[in-house]
């Protein structure tokens, strides 16, 4: 096997094969080896929350290397990902590496990303070749190797991913938190699809999709929630990133220039359909090369839009991504949940909490005694958006201990 050594910018052309080659991705050894960790990724292991990914003898591939049925709101090429189990570092680290061993084919792709636990919840995927660094140091880690097929159903095989964790790199600056903008929505409909994290799209379903993977939370999980409302604020709902678009699938645009994967140039909160659309960016067309037919910055699924928020067509909506901001949150265990003007069920309902999502709580204050699913309780969290919702349909808090109001 001939191994080549490459830096970060020439992944992508490596990436993207017209031949077979084998390539090793080695980032250079560790400036402090005593404060390493090292482990190798379990590319056997195929479980629930993998999506269309199988492991053979060659290593890990596309179960399915097809381009979607469906692809006008997502990727025009086959996807899928093999997500490990979180991983407790022996020390904390601020830089992870990943050594990646794999057979690209003409238009395929390989990547492996990280994620880290902080006490308010996950950071964002970041990409581990050449490395990811993090402002603060991570004790707890989540990888994952995330496939694309050509457009003639080529396929990458990854054949071994080694990581290294240790504390060198220089930080990078985080997204400035609790970052809300106004976007253009549509509905996502696609009842019985398959979304980018394996969920089956269930009618009058609560979660929505944003054309980034950085956020995309694993199945039945809300470690990326948003919040929609209304441009009026009359209604809001919270929702957790199941799917991936609309259009792109590496606009995170919600994220400043120096962290924004793609589209560096447009102002930050400006989705990359939406300066297609109305300025013609980039010929008018995404990332894929289709023109752009709507503005749309975020898909919402038909509870979360019609529910939710009560919406009739699509429209412009505001967007808080709640992964940037700070402070408590709690896990909705059981909804999808009224989200209550004031601290009892007489109150008038102000939107909806899906099942996973995590709000954001300012304090609690003692109202009407509510039984739930996972306790009987009078008190009731206030959301940063002032409404309440019973802690008697709250699973977990995360972060710092929430005060009484």
């Amino acid at each position: 096997m001939n191994r080549i050594r490459l830096s970060r910018p020439a992944i992508a052309p490596a990436a993207v094969l017209a031949a077979v080659l084998v390539v090793t991705l080695a980032p250079p050894a560790p400036a402090s080896a005593a404060r390493a960790d090292r482990w190798n990724a379990a590319l056997s292991t195929v479980d629930a929350d993998d999506v269309n990914v199988r492991h053979t003898r060659s290593g890990l591939r596309l179960a399915d290397p097809r381009p979607p049925g469906v692809p006008i709101r997502r990727s025009a090429v086959a996807e899928g990902m093999l997500v490990a189990a979180p991983r407790t570092l022996s020390s904390p680290a601020t830089r992870f590496r990943a050594e990646v061993t794999a057979t690209a084919r003409a238009g395929a792709t390989a990547s492996v990303q990280v994620r880290g636990w902080h006490d308010t919840g996950w950071t964002e995927w970041r990409d581990a070749v050449p490395a990811a660094v993090f402002d603060r140091p991570i004790g707890r880690v989540q990888t994952r190797v995330v496939l694309t097929g050509g457009p003639a159903g080529a396929t990458a095989e990854v054949r071994a991913v080694r990581f290294t964790a240790d504390t060198g790199g220089v930080a990078v600056a985080a997204a400035t938190p609790g970052r809300v903008y106004r976007v253009y929505t549509t509905r996502i409909g696609l009842v019985g699809e398959v979304t980018a994290n394996g969920h089956t799209v269930a009618p009058r379903d609560h979660f929505v999709a944003l054309p980034s993977r950085r956020s995309l939370s694993p199945r039945n999980s809300g470690d990326y929630t948003v919040r929609v409302c209304t441009t009026s604020g009359s209604r809001c709902t919270y929702a957790p990133v199941w799917d991936v678009g609309p259009w792109n699938t590496r606009d995170d645009y919600w994220n400043p220039s120096a962290v924004r994967e793609n589209w560096k140039d447009l102002p930050q909160g400006r989705p990359q359909a939406q300066a297609a659309y109305q300025n013609g960016y980039n010929g008018g067309r995404d990332q894929f090369g289709r023109t752009v037919l709507n503005p749309a910055g975020i898909d919402l699924a038909d509870g979360t839009f019609w529910d939710g928020l009560q919406l009739t067509t699509n429209t412009w909506v505001d967007v808080a991504y709640l992964w940037t901001g700070t402070g408590s949150r709690a896990v909705i265990g059981d909804g999808p949940l009224n989200i209550r003007a004031g601290a009892g069920t007489g109150y008038a309902s102000r939107g909806l909490a899906a099942r996973y999502s995590h709000v954001p709580v300012e304090c609690y204050v003692t109202g009407q005694t509510v039984t739930g699913p996972y306790r009987t309780t009078n008190r009731w969290n206030r959301l940063a958006s002032g409404q309440f919702v019973s802690h008697a349909y709250v699973s977990a808090v995360w972060g710092p201990t929430v005060p009484r109001c």
